[in-house]
């Protein structure tokens, strides 16, 4: 298309949902499409439930049977593309909404999030504002400061014969200003009140209030309330409605959304419009005009600190009881954590290459520093079982009961730790230090290396964090590294692990039910193979006297796997992967120490190290950041 018919597209779509017209006309619309008139709240939950959800049911999803328990799961697409790990603060939030549209309590009440900083309120209030810019205009009575719903006009003593006709319940009542236009303007013939449409939107303040944090000394109601229009006083008197200027965040923020930022850093007594504004959904008009009717959401954050401060203060329990608090706070899944980079980066303008495991390793130091430390497991084992990972110990399956976890680790976890932002920053630094356009695990743990010494935390914290990422995190990095390699220097790693795969699976089975195998190529009945099944098991430290458990537990998985129509392979069972894996791994080790320490090749070791190149480039590495890896790991994982 070209610009001008991207234009008039455009505008088309725009022209499709304007409107002018009257009162009358306005009902017969309402009549034909009730929804049209709905409140806030009701429009709030009706964008976000027509994008759909995901119900992750435990029973179908082993890893989030893992991660929750038997808890249901919903996953809404609204959120979707934009916050992660964080799947039951946005059921909490739905819920909210839910129950506002239903006119229930919580219509009445400020939906207010708190957590650490960098943790998403933000990110989660201005995805809502947008929702109501891109979503469809409103119907409002012409030339009103607060974008009123029209049906205000009907009067008090005809609502029930309206409401019968038009099947919806009205609410709420004119503003000053409509009502002495409706008196002088249009000689109380309300019918004939000019009706148009008004689209939400942030920057124009239409439907979308922000209230920042106020200076104590400087604080003025009218930034919610709106003021009296001085220059007019002279003209009009002190109640005329003529005189007011509604151009407070309540005041735009009817009919839709109005935010309050870092809400308690504000006094109290700026606060108690709040009250009215809830349980009355009425706000003062300037000056000394009567109460203004106001419909919107509002939603309000701040960190915890400030929050423990305010309800420490018995005095504000009259604002406290109009609160539904949600806590947000930092994503605990690893994999979670990833996607959030992820999404980051692409929204930056670097274009710098990232090795494999790069992004892996700053998501696992930063949910490290926020997990409580538990009696029941080391931090690492807790952030795998977090992930929903299998735990193998001694060739069985450990079982660890997450909820058990969460409950010693209290309702506190994921409010502090390292934020997001301080991992982007770490990332952003490794980019801008990088010579050569690339940064791998390694720079990225040297980045955050430099940016916990510069943090400013107590010493302890520092401590703690320099563990994690100088022990624990490149433990984990130099097993993962270890088998990455190995995959690289055997060709086909898929064939073989299947193979030996199919090859112990045959033998177990033979052993378990007591019978000879048959040789594929010969036909010859032959024992099962009793070292070539140990040489498996003991790499995940089954002993002798365990081994025949060990069969009996995969032969009886596999047969479960394949009569629910499941289909079987080397990674079926976790710790039968394990094994095979660490099996294929000590095969190949002495060669690969071999030949990425040897600094002269013989032809043969120099074809195997340049085939191991190609391949790991074939895995996403460059040039540039393999050469980097393999000295690492000539020099670190196969010490002589």
């Amino acid at each position: 298309m070209s610009f001008k018919d991207i234009i008039k597209t455009d505008r088309e779509s725009k022209n499709k949902y304007k409107f002018e017209g009257t009162f009358l006309e306005y009902l017969d619309m309402v009549k034909e499409n009730p929804d049209v008139a709905k409140l806030s709240h009701k429009r709030m939950y009706d964008i976000i439930m027509q994008n759909g959800f995901e119900v992750l049911k435990p029973e179908e999803n082993p890893r989030i049977r893992k991660i929750y328990g038997n808890e249901l799961v919903k996953r809404y697409n609204f959120f979707k593309n934009d916050f992660f790990g964080i799947d039951k603060v946005l059921m909490k939030i739905v819920n909210y909404f839910y129950s506002a549209s239903m006119k229930g309590e919580e219509s009445r009440q400020v939906l207010y999030l708190v957590g650490p900083v960098g943790a998403g309120k933000s990110s989660l209030v201005e995805v809502l504002k947008k929702a109501f810019e891109a979503s469809e205009p409103i119907y409002i009575l012409g030339d009103c400061p607060m974008n009123e719903e029209p049906l205000h006009l009907v009067p008090k003593h005809l609502r029930k014969r309206f409401e019968e006709i038009l099947g919806i319940e009205i609410e709420g009542d004119l503003c000053p200003v409509c009502k002495y236009r409706l008196l002088h303007e249009f000689n109380g013939e309300y019918e004939n009140f000019p009706v148009a449409t008004s689209p939400f939107s942030i920057r124009s303040r239409k439907g979308i209030g922000v209230v920042p944090p106020v200076d104590p000394n400087n604080q003025d109601t009218s930034i919610l309330t709106g003021s009296v229009d001085i220059s007019k006083m002279d003209i009009y008197s002190e109640d005329d409605p003529r005189v007011f200027s509604l151009n407070g965040a309540f005041n735009v923020g009817n009919r839709g959304i109005v935010e309050f930022i870092e809400v308690f850093k504000n006094d109290v007594e700026y606060l108690h419009t709040i009250i009215t504004a809830t349980q009355e959904k009425s706000i003062p008009s300037p000056g000394k005009g009567s109460m203004i009717y106001f419909d919107g959401i509002i939603i309000a954050h701040s960190n915890e600190a400030e929050w423990n401060r305010f309800k420490s203060d018995h005095t504000n329990e009259a604002i406290l009881d109009r609160i539904v608090k949600v806590e947000v706070p930092y994503c605990l899944e690893l994999n979670e954590e990833i996607k959030i980079y992820g999404k980051i980066l692409r929204k930056s303008s670097f274009k710098a290459h990232l090795a494999p495991h790069t992004i892996e390793i700053a998501a696992m130091f930063a949910v490290l520093t926020r997990l409580r430390a538990s009696n029941k497991v080391d931090a690492i084992t807790k952030l795998k079982i977090y992930n929903g990972e299998e735990i193998v110990e001694k060739g069985t399956t450990k079982k660890i009961d997450v909820m058990e976890l969460r409950e010693e680790a209290g309702l506190n976890e994921g409010m502090d730790g390292i934020s997001t932002r301080f991992i982007v920053k770490a990332i952003d630094n490794a980019i801008s230090n990088s010579e050569c356009d690339c940064i791998n695990p390694l720079s990225i743990m040297e980045s955050i290396i430099k940016s916990v010494k510069d943090l400013d935390t107590s010493e302890d914290n520092k401590k703690k964090y320099m563990g994690f990422i100088q022990d624990t995190i490149r433990k984990e990095y130099n097993k993962t590294l270890e088998k990455e390699i190995t995959k690289a220097f055997i060709h086909s790693y898929r064939e073989q692990a299947e193979s030996l795969f199919n090859n112990y699976l045959d033998n177990a089975e033979a052993y378990v039910n007591k019978t000879k195998l048959k040789d594929r190529s010969t036909g010859e009945e032959l024992q099962p193979d009793e070292l070539f099944m140990r040489s498996i098991e003991e790499q995940i430290g089954v002993s002798e006297s365990s081994a025949k458990g060990f069969r009996g537990d995969v032969t009886s998985y596999m047969f479960y796997v394949v009569r629910n129509g499941g289909k079987i392979n080397y990674g079926s069972y976790e710790p039968l992967k394990e094994a095979i894996e660490k099996k294929l791994t000590n095969s190949v080790k002495e060669l690969s120490r071999i030949v990425t320490k040897s600094r002269v090749r013989d032809k043969e070791q120099d074809e195997k190290y340049n085939a191991m190149v190609e391949q790991m480039k074939k895995n996403g590495y460059c040039d540039s950041c393999c050469d980097v890896i393999l000295k690492y790991a000539a020099n670190n994982l196969w010490k002589d």
